[in-house]
């Protein structure tokens, strides 16, 4: 039996743009890297450590989110050799989206919550 592939936009004409945009960005390990990347552009292991994702899956969400044009990669060859990631222009747009978002959590969410 094949597996069915998910829609996307050019699949459905009608489809939601909310929902376009969360199955873009909505991953927890997507959102933490691009909130992170909003403060600057860092390190692999910068980001490792900061966002608590191990190597693999870091590494996997990095494709993934250049891929789509929300992150570039930069290869500094001089040693020691060192690769920096860094927010697009499409990136750093949702930074006011992080910014509702928060607003939201301070309002709607416990402390509790919050520290999960």
């Amino acid at each position: 039996m094949a597996t069915q592939q998910p829609t996307t936009k050019t699949d459905e004409p009608n489809a939601c743009p909310v929902i376009e945009s969360l199955e873009q960005i909505g991953s927890k390990w997507r959102l933490a890297v691009l909130h992170e990347l909003l403060s600057g552009e860092q390190r692999f292991n910068e980001l490792k450590r900061s966002t608590g994702a191990n190597a693999r899956t870091l590494s996997r969400v990095l494709d993934d989110l250049g891929e789509m044009g929300f992150v570039e990669r930069r290869l500094e060859e001089d040693a020691p050799v060192a690769t920096y990631y860094s927010l697009t222009d499409k990136g750093k747009s949702l930074d006011p989206v992080f910014d509702e978002i928060e607003c939201w959590a301070g309002s709607w969410l416990d402390d509790e919550q919050l520290e999960l």
